[in-house]
Order: C-alpha cells, then sequence, then structure tokens
C-alpha cells in the first residue's frame, strides 16, 4: 500500500495496508502502511468501512481497527456527528459489544471505549441514565449470548468509562457536568458490583474483573462511605490467590483518594480489617512468598501514609492505630537484602515521614502526650533501619549483580535520609543510643559480631552529621576515640569511615587534638584505589575545615598525597579534589614552607608538560596535557588566603582567621612565578592545539583561576595573555576564551 497514490479509503485498501502493517518484513512499508492508515481513520469514509471491518468473517486484527477507528471518530471528531444520529450509533454500538462478548478480548475493549466515549459525549442532557440503561440492556437476556459472557462484557464497559472520562478532550465545563453525572450513576454500579463480587458461585474471572471495575470507578472521588460494602468484599477477596492482586489494587485505590480522609467512620472500621491480615502477612513472609507479603504491605501503608493524621485524632482509638504503625513496622524490618530476597521494605519509608510531620505538626501539649507513644516506637524504626541498611556477606554480596548492588545503594541512600529526619524527632538522644550500641559492639568478643554491624551504626552516624551540626554533641569525642579501634577489614566498612571522618570535619576544627587520632587512617587510605572517593574528599573537606590545624601534618600529607599523584591511584576527577585539597592546606603554612611545598609538587608536572609541549599532537597526549593543566587549575583554586572556601565550590565558610604572614603574599608569588616558568610551555601546546576545544578550554580554566588569585599583580602579564587570547579566538572562536578575555579586561577595570 502506497500512501502517496493509494487515497481512495475503501475497505480493500484498508485490508491490505493491515496486511502490510503486520507482516510486510520491510521496515519502510510498515511505516508507509501505518502513516495511511492513520490518515484512513480520520476520513469521512471511515463511518462506512469501520463496521464492514467488524464483520465475523473478519480476523481480530482488522476487527480490531474497525472498531479503533469507531473510538477516533467518536472521541476526536463528534462535533462532526449529527444530533440525530446519536440513537443509531448508540444502538449499534450496543449490538456489535453484544455479538464481541463472546468473541475478541481486544476488539471487545475497543468497542466498550467507543461505547464509554459515546456516552461521555452525550451525558447528561443527551443520555441521562447512560449508566443504568447499560446495567439494564446486558442483564436482560441477550439472545445467543450466555450470561456470563454479557456479565463480563458489562463489566468490561463500566471498567473502561472512568478510565475513558480521565483521558476525554471533554471541555473543561463539561469534563464537570459529566463528572457530577457518573458521580450520581454509581448508585445503578454499586449494587451489581456487590452482587456478583458476594455471590458464591461467581466465577473468579468475573469477581477479578468486579475488583478492576471498583479500581476504575474510585479514580472518580466515589464517597468512600458508598463503596465500603465494596472495600469489605475485597478485603475478604485477598484470601483467594486468584483474586489477591486485583483485591489489593481496588483497596489501595479506593483508600488513597485524597477525599476520602473525610470520612473517619469508615477509615476506623478498615484499621481492625488490615490488622486480621496480620497473620497471612507472617506466613508469606515465613514461605518466601514476596507477592503477597508485598501487596499486604501496600495496603497497611496506604492506610497509614494517606490518613495518619485523621486516625491520630481518634485518641479513643490509640491503641489500634498503635497496631497499624506496629504492622507497618513489621514490613519495614521484613527479612532479607533488599532488592534480592525483599522489596517491601521501601515502600514504608514515605509512611514514617507521613507520621513524624503529623506528629510534630500538633499544638505542644497534644505533641507531647503522642511523642510519649511514638518516640519508643522511633527508637525501634532507627534500629531497624540499621539493621536493614547491613551489607550481606562478602560472598552473597559478590553474586549480586550491578543492578542490584545499584538499588542497594539507593534504598541505604533512603535510609540515610530517614534517619536524618528521625533525629528531629528524637535529638542528641539518638546519638548517645547509637554510641552506646557502637562502644558495645567493638569491646565485644563474641564472634557473632561481623563488620556488617559496626558498618551499619557508623552509617547512621555519618548519616546524621552530615547534615546535622553535631558539635554541641557530648558522644561525638568517644565516636573519634573508638575508630580507631575498629577493625577495618573491608571496602564497604573501610568507605563508611572515611565518610564519617569527614562528616566530622567541622567538629574536629573545633577539637583539633582529636586530628591526631584520625588522620593517619585518612593518609593510609588514600593510598587505596578501592577507597579513592571517600578518602579524598575526607582529606579535601578536613584540609578545608582544618587548614590552620594541619601544619605539624602539612609535610606528611604532602608526601601521601604527592605518592599517590604519581602512582595515577586515582581517576581524573579524584586527582583535582586531592590538588584542591593541597591547596586548602598549602595556603596556611608560612611563606617558605609553601614554596618549598609547592616547588616539589608542581616540578614534575612542568617537566612532564615541557615533554609533551614537544611531541607530535595525538589523543593520548591531549588527555596528558588537559589533565596537567587541570591539576594546576584545581591547585589555583584553593591556593587563596582571602577567597578559598567560596571559590571551591563548597561554600563552606572558615572556621577560623588565618593567623598573620610575614613577607610576600604566597598567594600571589606562587602562580606568578609558576606562570613566568609555563607561559612558553603554554605557548607551544597551543601551537599545536589552537583548534581543539578542550585544549583550549583547559588552558583558558588556568589563567581564570590565577586571574581571581593574583588580582592586580595579574598586571604584567595581561599584555602577553591578550596577545594569546587573539590567536586563539581568530583561529576558532570559543567561549571559553571569549570569557576569559571578558574577565581580563573587568579585571583591569577595577584595578
Amino acid at each position: 500500500m502506497d500512501p502517496d497514490t493509494a487515497t481512495d479509503f475503501t475497505v480493500e485498501n484498508v485490508e491490505k495496508a493491515l496486511h502490510q502493517l503486520y507482516y510486510d518484513p520491510n521496515i519502510e512499508n510498515k511505516n508507509l502502511a501505518q502513516k495511511w492508515l492513520m490518515q484512513a481513520q480520520v476520513s469521512p469514509q471511515a463511518w462506512q468501512f469501520c463496521w464492514v471491518l467488524l464483520r465475523p468473517e473478519k480476523v481480530p486484527e482488522i476487527q480490531y481497527f474497525g472498531a479503533s477507528a469507531l473510538h477516533t471518530k467518536i472521541s476526536r471528531y463528534w462535533s462532526d456527528i449529527p444530533a440525530e444520529q446519536y440513537e443509531t450509533l448508540k444502538t449499534q454500538l450496543f449490538s456489535q459489544i453484544a455479538r464481541f462478548a463472546s468473541g475478541s478480548k481486544i476488539v471487545l475493549t475497543r468497542l466498550c471505549v467507543a461505547l464509554a466515549s459515546l456516552a461521555l459525549n452525550m451525558m447528561p442532557e443527551a443520555w441521562p441514565g447512560a449508566v443504568s440503561e447499560m446495567v439494564r440492556m446486558f442483564q436482560e437476556e441477550g439472545g445467543q449470548v450466555d450470561g456470563r459472557a454479557r456479565c463480563l462484557a458489562l463489566l468490561e464497559l463500566l471498567t473502561v468509562l472512568p478510565e475513558e472520562f480521565q483521558t476525554s478532550r471533554l471541555p473543561q465545563y463539561r469534563k464537570g457536568q459529566v463528572r457530577g453525572a457518573l458521580g450520581r450513576e454509581w448508585t445503578a454500579v454499586y449494587p451489581l458490583l456487590q452482587q456478583l463480587l458476594r455471590q458464591p458461585d461467581s466465577p473468579p474471572l468475573v469477581k477479578a474483573r468486579v475488583l478492576k471495575c471498583l479500581s476504575s470507578w474510585v479514580l472518580l472521588d466515589v464517597p468512600l462511605n458508598e463503596s465500603e460494602g465494596l472495600v469489605e468484599a475485597s478485603f475478604t477477596a485477598l484470601a483467594d490467590p486468584e483474586l489477591f492482586d486485583t483485591a489489593v489494587e481496588a483497596i489501595v485505590n479506593t483508600i488513597s483518594q485524597p477525599d476520602s480522609q473525610r470520612y473517619v467512620n469508615t477509615l476506623l472500621k478498615l484499621v481492625p480489617q488490615v490488622l486480621q491480615l496480620q497473620d497471612q502477612l507472617r506466613d508469606a513472609v515465613q514461605n518466601g512468598d514476596m507477592e503477597t507479603s508485598h501487596g499486604i504491605c501496600r495496603i497497611a501503608v496506604s492506610l497509614g501514609e494517606n490518613h495518619s493524621r485523621a486516625l491520630l485524632e481518634q485518641v479513643e482509638h490509640w491503641q489500634s492505630f498503635l497496631a497499624l504503625v506496629n504492622m507497618i513496622m513489621f514490613c519495614t524490618g521484613i527479612p532479607g537484602h533488599y532488592p534480592v530476597n525483599e522489596t517491601t521494605s521501601s515502600l514504608t519509608l514515605t509512611f514514617w515521614y507521613t507520621l513524624q510531620d503529623d506528629i510534630m505538626s500538633f499544638e505542644a501539649e497534644k505533641q507531647a502526650v503522642y511523642l510519649q507513644v511514638y518516640r519508643p516506637v522511633y527508637f525501634q524504626l532507627v534500629d531497624v533501619l540499621l539493621h536493614k541498611a547491613q551489607f550481606p556477606t562478602d560472598e552473597e554480596y559478590a553474586s549480586w549483580s550491578s543492578d542490584e548492588k545499584e538499588q542497594f545503594r539507593i534504598y541505604r541512600v533512603d535510609i540515610s535520609d530517614t534517619l536524618m529526619y528521625v533525629y528531629e524527632m528524637l535529638g542528641a538522644e539518638l546519638l548517645s543510643n547509637l554510641y552506646d550500641k557502637l562502644g558495645r559492639l567493638l569491646t565485644n568478643t563474641e564472634p557473632t559480631t561481623t563488620w556488617q554491624h559496626t558498618e551499619a551504626l557508623l552509617y547512621g552516624f555519618q548519616s546524621i552529621a552530615e547534615t546535622i551540626d553535631v558539635n554541641y554533641s557530648d558522644v561525638i569525642p568517644g565516636l573519634i576515640g573508638l575508630i580507631p579501634r575498629i577493625n577495618i577489614n573491608n571496602v564497604q566498612l573501610a568507605d563508611t569511615v572515611m565518610f564519617t571522618i569527614g562528616a566530622l570535619a567541622e567538629w574536629l576544627a573545633d577539637h583539633p587534638v582529636m586530628l591526631s587520632s584520625v588522620l593517619p587512617l585518612v593518609l593510609q587510605a588514600l593510598g587505596n584505589p578501592d577507597l579513592s572517593v571517600s578518602s579524598v574528599s575526607t582529606l579535601k573537606k578536613i584540609c578545608r575545615e582544618c587548614k590552620y590545624d594541619l601544619p605539624p601534618y602539612a609535610n606528611n600529607i604532602v608526601a601521601v598525597s604527592q605518592e599517590v599523584l604519581i602512582k595515577q591511584i586515582h581517576k581524573t576527577s579524584q586527582c583535582m579534589w586531592l590538588m584542591q585539597a593541597l591547596g586548602f592546606l598549602l595556603s596556611a603554612l608560612p611563606v617558605e614552607e609553601i614554596l618549598r611545598n609547592l616547588h616539589s609538587l608542581i616540578t614534575p608536572y612542568i617537566q612532564q608538560l615541557e615533554k609533551l609541549a614537544g611531541e607530535t599532537p595525538n589523543p593520548s597526549n591531549k588527555l596528558a596535557i588537559i589533565h596537567i593543566l587541570g591539576l594546576l587549575s584545581n591547585l589555583f583554586t584553593t591556593l587563596d588566603i582571602t577567597k578559598q572556601e567560596e571559590e571551591s565550590g563548597d561554600n563552606a565558610p572558615p572556621i577560623k582567621s588565618a593567623p598573620p604572614q610575614t613577607g610576600p603574599n604566597p598567594v600571589s608569588t606562587f602562580p606568578w612565578l609558576v606562570l613566568q616558568q609555563v607561559f612558553a610551555l603554554i605557548q607551544t601546546v597551543l601551537s599545536k592545539w589552537l583548534n581543539d576545544s578542550q585544549v583550549v578550554e583547559a588552558v583558558c580554566a588556568i589563567f581564570e583561576k590565577s586571574l581571581k588569585t593574583l588580582l592586580h599583580d595579574f598586571a604584567p602579564m595581561v599584555s602577553q595573555l591578550s596577545e594569546m587570547l587573539g590567536q586563539m579566538y581568530s583561529t576558532i572562536p570559543q567561549a571559553s576564551a571569549l570569557d576569559l578575555t571578558r574577565q581580563v579586561y573587568e579585571a583591569q577595570d577595577d584595578k
């Protein structure tokens, strides 16, 4: 079928195009056929061919296209249909649905959607009581169509009607009218669904369709008290494995509707029904039935999360709500490792935020009463979460896929966020609680103690210390004292030790005597490529926050850093962080020591750059050049007494003021000396790489950082740099060169 020539939308041509779409191996022909069929579907001729395509002798693919064309015409081109044809169209659709009740399911569904669209466009004036009429039509004797098939067809029609409303193109004013009309029709739907769900002889398939229909109708904000009986019947259906999934969806959808919180009496009736599922939940967990435990957890969480405030306010029922909270706690602590052995615990985390928010939003007197009840619950939650955050055994973890490991990492971040939030309720007592547990663990010589227990407790500390000011806490000195006692024999544990030290960097700045306890651990970890991110980021934090207390350790820090840089232990980004750390560190040293350390640090890179500048350009030496220029740029970023914090990108204010320096400003002296030394080298590099935007960008970056650091002392280099910038920009105009030019001239204007 060629869309350019076959513009006659006849039945024969439509069937040819459908054959081409489904069976032609040529993808281009398929695309042409699809384009032509889309035109056919919206053409005036569609009203003629769609009914022919629905004939019994046609194959389902052709019948499906006929039904889809009908839906398209009704939903998108309603204004083209004369009012006098509404009744005929309705009668034809009823007839086709009755015929397909025992036929192809996909065709039946499309026909139901078409009739639903017709009803929505006619309601309420042109077809009052549309739903009641649908129910009546399908309950009448249907000739050759058996009762079960008619029942399923009616349920399909009733199910797609609210779904079609949600996606319909009705104007806004019509949407309100139709929603109101549909809401009034619930009285015709409810008795039918109730009868079918409660009939002992109703087949499971019929009951499943009833539950699906309920899920669909509650999206119209059907009042919860008007569907109470159906929800109760849905709870009963949970005992049937064939109905379990659809029953869960029906219950969750019903109690999740925002309007349902108004019906407190109905909600109170639902709490014991949820609590009665606890035996089924425990059996499912014991038998490893993850689907059942997941479904029951969804129900408990939906009730708790959506209605915690309404249920909290029913003070006389506080024990039943507390029982629901404990049931959700069981779901949080469900045995197994997420996401491999269980996928349920993550569903509960938002509930704990919501419950805490609701408790803390009450006035002080009421809040105090709730805190008395729920603070112990939240302490238990911390224990449960830290247990869930534990890594599996090394052997088990090694068997996990990379996707499972990533999901577990994200899950631990969610747990970390929850712990940080819970701290707002539990306060300093939480830190004391964690410290006591860690102390007992590290002095416990029992073989049952594993590195996973220690790591999880440290992770809890880290989660809180990263975002909460713990400077006032009296347990941090003890924690710092415990860290060196940890037997670090595992990468995950070592990572968490590093991140915990990093999280306490501000505290260390106020208690510099404790640096000697933890700094050796950080420097030791710096040489381990598996700890690259945690060790380098922690050293950077310490150098930023504690730089004025680091001179006694400076030689050691520089020596270890130089060694790992030379050995190329870390990836590029970590090397850049390490240079920033050294910039922070060196800024606080006496002038002579700065220059001595810088000379030993920078000389190997200048020598390497000199060698690279003389080589013929190739991808390998390009990367090396960019790497060296990046290292220098990152060093300049933080090697600035007055501005280093704001330029490092960490926005942390200096903890202390710098001790007075004597002699020339090393921050001015050093970049000047280095730039003088490398300027000729950079010119040589540029002469070969002027056409490469990445190299040009790296060159501009180093001068940009130098410009910020040297300020007015940069003046002697302006003419040389301006000449170089002109050469760069005239070769290939690049944004980085233009931006640096602007900054040079702004600096001169400021001067």
